[in-house]
Order: C-alpha cells, then structure tokens, then sequence
C-alpha cells in the first residue's frame, strides 16, 4: 500500500470546531427545549441540568478509557472491549439509526423556521429541499459542505 492514498484534509479547524458545535447544539434543541419549557415549566432546566451532568460524566468515562486502554475506532469500541463483540455491534448499529433519526429531525426543525420566511410552502418540502442541498453540497466537496455547514 502507498503513502499516497489520493486523500487529504479539506476541513479547517474553524469547520471542524462550527460543526462540532452545530452537531452537539442543532436546530432541534432549541425548538425542542422550547416546546419542553413552555409545557413543563421551569423543572424542564432541572431536568437539562441533570442530564447534562451525566451527559459531562459519561465523557470523562469515556476520556479515562482511551487514555487507559487505547484503541482504534470509536467509542463502540470500548464497548466492545468491556462487554462483548455483541455490545460492539449493537451500540455502533445505535448509533447510526440515532443520526438518521437526528438528520430527519433536524431538517423538519429547520424546515419550521424557514417556515416563517415562507408561509405557504409545506414542512416536508421545504424539509426535503434542505436534506437534498445538504447531501448535494457534502458529495461535491468537503470544503464546501464545511463553509456551508
């Protein structure tokens, strides 16, 4: 196998730090939070506190096993590594089904925003337009779709 293998970065550390954080936050927390506060009240940000506080402690989890036990892979790995093969397989298998509900989930959050701009248009249009421009502008390159993101 060459050195060369034909690929090389696109993304800037400005792209990966904005995606990063477009990924953790997105446009389904804060329709999504919205919708819990005004339901719920006031305990709907106990509960956030709460959850972001084992979300804070299962990284540092995660942090102390990489370090401990190196490995190649993603965090399923370590899964793997302490459960079984089958832990492996089945949180990476989570994992994705958890981004393709999150996908659809951000583009119909998206799609209600835009909403107000274009009031006669239906959400699930409007919600295919952006999966579509999205995937477009991710297939024609990595630059682009890390300015576009």
């Amino acid at each position: 196998m060459s050195e060369d293998s034909g690929l090389n970065s696109g993304l800037k550390q400005r792209h990966m730090t904005l995606i990063a954080i477009g990924g953790t936050i997105g446009a389904g927390l804060f329709v999504g939070s919205g919708v819990v506060i005004h339901t719920a009240g006031p305990a709907a940000l106990i509960s956030f506190l709460l959850a972001g506080v084992l979300i804070m402690l299962v990284m540092r989890m995660l942090g102390e096993m990489a370090v401990a036990r190196p490995a190649v892979g993603s965090f399923y790995e370590y899964a793997r590594i302490g459960l079984g093969d089958w832990a492996g397989f089945v949180i990476g298998w989570l994992y994705w089904y958890f981004w393709v509900v999150v996908v659809a989930i951000e583009a119909v959050a998206g799609a209600t925003v835009l909403g107000r701009w274009i009031p006669d248009a239906p959400v699930w249009l409007v919600s295919l337009i952006l999966l579509a421009v999205m995937t477009a502008t991710n297939l024609f390159s990595v630059r682009a779709f890390g300015e576009f993101e």
